[in-house]
């Protein structure tokens, strides 16, 4: 076929039709997303809405009396009126919780294999592991 034949065909395709589809299709501009980051910031001042300005925290006074510090556990007061709570002797508290382990987890050696701390020990390694070596593979 010589050129002079399909010269005409092309001339004879709507224009419309070899536009990209998104050129007249409608846009949905109802869901922006907000302007924010460096420059979006400086660029528009925000108001405020209509919860009102926004509440600044309270700083807490940090006990520092040591005898109080000793005696009562400080902070345990939630109301506005009433005292911390006061510390009671060793004696008073059961055996169990001067036995709470607060160091650091004990070695896999030490744990029964048969239960499920050590199971979820394993566990853990094992996907840490292989993290690791997905890390290492190459594309």
């Amino acid at each position: 076929m010589s050129i002079s034949r399909i010269y005409p065909l092309f001339n004879s395709i709507n224009q419309k039709a070899l536009q990209p589809l998104y050129l007249f299709c409608p846009r949905n501009n109802y869901a922006k997303a907000a302007g924010g980051g460096v420059m979006g910031g400086a660029l528009k001042k925000k108001k405020l809405g209509k919860a009102g300005p926004t509440i600044e925290k309270k700083q807490l006074p940090v006990e520092t009396d040591p005898e109080r510090l000793v005696n009562y556990a400080c902070g345990t007061n939630i109301f506005k009126t009433g005292e911390d709570v006061q510390l009671k002797p060793d004696s008073e508290y059961p055996d169990w919780l001067w036995k709470i382990r607060i160091g650091p987890p004990p070695p896999l050696e030490e744990l029964d294999p048969n239960s499920k701390e050590y199971w979820r020990r394993i566990r853990k390694m094992a996907i840490r592991r292989n993290v690791q070596l997905q890390k290492l593979r190459r594309f």
